[in-house]
C-alpha cells in the first residue's frame, strides 16, 4: 500500500513516525511511504529525505493523478482540509484527514457524501479517542463503572506567538474554535455517548494580531441530561488538558494524558506526550478499514455531531461580527 501525505509539517513527521513503527510489524510491512507534497520544495524534498521518500514535491495534482497511490493522509493547514480531502477522494484515494475535517458543517456533509458515492474510507484524526486513559475511562462509562452526570474538560495553553506546539514558526494561523476546541468536544461527546441537543456557547474578543477568538466556552446538554463543559484557549500561561468524568458515586480525571479515580493513579501515559503512544493505533485502524473495506472507527459520519456543536458556536460568532 502506498502512501502519500499532504503537509510536511511536524504532525506529518508524527505520522510518518507511526508508520514507521506499523511497518516493524509483519502484518503492515507492506506500507510505503511514496512522496509528500508540501507548500515550499525545499521543505518538502527535505522531508522525503529523512522518510526515505519517493517524491517531495508541491504538485498535489501530480501526487493525486498516480494511480499507484492507495492513501493520502492530510496534514495541511486547516482552512485547506476539506478542499484538499475532497480532491483526493475524487482521484480515488482513501484519506485519513488530520483534524479538522473541515470548518463548516456543510463542507463536512459534502465529504461525507462524496465518500459514501465513491466507496472509500475516510478517517479523521480524533487522536484522543486513542489515548490509552481515555479508553479506560469509556470503557467504564459503557460498563456501567461510572454513571455520568456530567463533564467538565478544559484545554488551555499559550499560543500568542503564531508558532506549533513544537516552538516551529508557522506561516498561517491556527483556528482555537475548529482545531482545538474540536478535539474537546469530540472527545467529550465520545465519552458522555450521545449527541448534544442544547447548546450555550461565550467566545472571547478576537486577538487584535491574529484575529482568532482566544477563549471558546461550550456547554452541551444531551437528551438524557447530561451535561458536557468545554472551555479552551490560547491565553493560559500555566498549560492544563483534563476531562473531569463526575459520576454519581465516583468520578474519573484524565490529566495530561494520565487516568486517576479518587484512589489515585489508574492509567499512566507513556513518555512525556500521549501521542506518539496514540497515533500508531490511529493509524493501524485507518489501514485496517481499508483492508477489510469498512467505515473506520473514527469516520466523518462519527465526527459529525462535534462539527454541528462548532458550526452553532461559529454561526453566534458570525453574528457578533
Amino acid at each position: 500500500m502506498k502512501i502519500a501525505i499532504i503537509g510536511s509539517g511536524s504532525i506529518a513527521g508524527e505520522h510518518a513516525l507511526a508508520i514507521q513503527e506499523l511497518k516493524t510489524q509483519p502484518e503492515w510491512s507492506h506500507l510505503r511511504l511514496d512522496s509528500v507534497v508540501g507548500r515550499r520544495i525545499e521543505e518538502a524534498e527535505a522531508f522525503a529525505k529523512t522518510w526515505g521518500m519517493r517524491l517531495g514535491t508541491t504538485d498535489l495534482d501530480s501526487v493525486l493523478a498516480n494511480p499507484e497511490i492507495d492513501a493520502v493522509i492530510v496534514t495541511s493547514p486547516t482552512d485547506l482540509h476539506a478542499d484538499q480531502t475532497a480532491r483526493a477522494l475524487r482521484a480515488g484515494k482513501h484519506v485519513l484527514c488530520e483534524i479538522p475535517l473541515a470548518t463548516s458543517l456543510k463542507e463536512t456533509d459534502s465529504l461525507i457524501e462524496l465518500c459514501d458515492a465513491a466507496e472509500l474510507r475516510l478517517m479523521v484524526c480524533q487522536t484522543q479517542r486513542y489515548h490509552r486513559a481515555l479508553i479506560e475511562a469509556k470503557r467504564q462509562i459503557l460498563h456501567g463503572e461510572i454513571a455520568l452526570t456530567s463533564i467538565v474538560s478544559r484545554y488551555l495553553f499559550n499560543r500568542r506567538n503564531n508558532v506549533n506546539w513544537k516552538g516551529r514558526d508557522r506561516s498561517w494561523t491556527d483556528n482555537l474554535l475548529w482545531h482545538h476546541t474540536c478535539h474537546a468536544v469530540d472527545a467529550t461527546l465520545w465519552l458522555l455517548g450521545e449527541e448534544a441537543e442544547e447548546i450555550a456557547s461565550q467566545i472571547g474578543a478576537p486577538d487584535p494580531e491574529t484575529g482568532i477568538p482566544m477563549n471558546v466556552s461550550i456547554i452541551m446538554r444531551t437528551a438524557s441530561g447530561t451535561i458536557g463543559t468545554v472551555v479552551t484557549s490560547y491565553h493560559a500561561i500555566i498549560p492544563q488538558h483534563d476531562y473531569l468524568m463526575i459520576g454519581r458515586e465516583t468520578s474519573l480525571n484524565f490529566v495530561n494524558g494520565e487516568l486517576y479515580s479518587p484512589e489515585g493513579l489508574l492509567v499512566t501515559r507513556t513518555g512525556f506526550d500521549p501521542l506518539p503512544d496514540s497515533m500508531p493505533r490511529q493509524n493501524e485502524e485507518f489501514f485496517r478499514s481499508i483492508q477489510e473495506r469498512r467505515e473506520p472507527a473514527i469516520s466523518a459520519r462519527s465526527v459529525r455531531p462535534a462539527m454541528a456543536v462548532l458550526q452553532q458556536v461559529q454561526d453566534q460568532l458570525d453574528r457578533r461580527q
